[in-house]
């Protein structure tokens, strides 16, 4: 049985050790595994070679088109397993692409993996929109769950699934995350917190942007907004450390 992954080169899985970048993990060294495929299309997504082959014409600002043979390549289960036990790190975090997709192939690769590595830390990075399978879901020692909002193009009704973010908010493993590019976006964060009663220890802003600079011109307003509302503020230390490049 089989995952399929994104590639860094082509040909190469996206599998690699580096430190979490964002969310309640930010700076502890993890292992991430990077999934295919994805069942929204945000227009800025800075990993739209997870979905935007050849032939799909949804939008997004780059209009990039990807050669699906070169960006995807599939791996058996327990050579994953292997591959993710071999790396130093302690923690997997299994992001994408949206990675629940693939939810019944990535309860197997990880049973595989406890029984080379017993007790690492998995972590599971989703847009929200679809349940964990019940055999993953039972090894699953944290979801960063990031719904989109409106600025992402995505329509709500694809997006925001009032069923599935019900279901977030009651879990406490889930820590919710927003993508905030302009201050107009956060009328809309307000209204899903009261809605689903997300608590604000579970719910961080994150400024929308592919650099350095783009980052840090929005993150004073936006941690001045999370201090004055009680939520939390994250950076995305991986793109001041590395740039917007794969494998990091």
């Amino acid at each position: 049985m089989t995952l399929t992954l994104a590639t860094t080169t082509p040909g190469q899985p996206e599998i690699f050790a580096s430190l979490q970048g964002e969310g309640p993990s930010m700076g502890r060294p993890s292992t991430f595994v990077r999934l295919s495929r994805c069942n929204l299309a945000c227009q800025w997504c800075d990993t739209a070679y997870t979905w935007r082959f050849t032939g799909d014409n949804r939008f997004h600002r780059d209009d990039l088109a990807f050669e699906r043979r070169e960006n995807q390549v599939t791996m058996e289960e327990a050579d994953l397993a292997q591959a993710v036990a071999d790396l130093v790190p302690d923690r997997l975090v299994i992001t994408g692409g949206e990675p629940l997709l693939q939810g019944a192939a990535l309860a197997r690769m990880v049973k595989a993996l406890d029984e080379i590595r017993p007790g690492m830390h998995v972590e599971v990075e989703t847009n929200s929109t679809v349940a964990p399978h019940p055999a993953l879901d039972a090894r699953i020692d944290q979801y960063n769950v990031s719904p989109k909002l409106a600025h992402s193009g995505n329509p709500d009704t694809l997006a925001l699934l009032p069923e599935r973010l019900a279901a977030w908010a009651a879990e406490p493993r889930a820590f919710f995350k927003f993508v905030v590019a302009t201050r107009d976006d956060l009328d809309e964060v307000m209204a899903l917190q009261q809605t689903y009663a997300i608590p604000g220890q579970r719910l961080f802003l994150m400024p929308e942007g592919r650099s350095s600079d783009v980052i840090r011109q929005r993150s004073g307003w936006l941690a001045d907004f999370c201090s004055q509302h009680g939520l939390r503020f994250t950076d995305r230390l991986h793109i001041h450390l590395w740039g917007d490049t794969r494998g990091t």
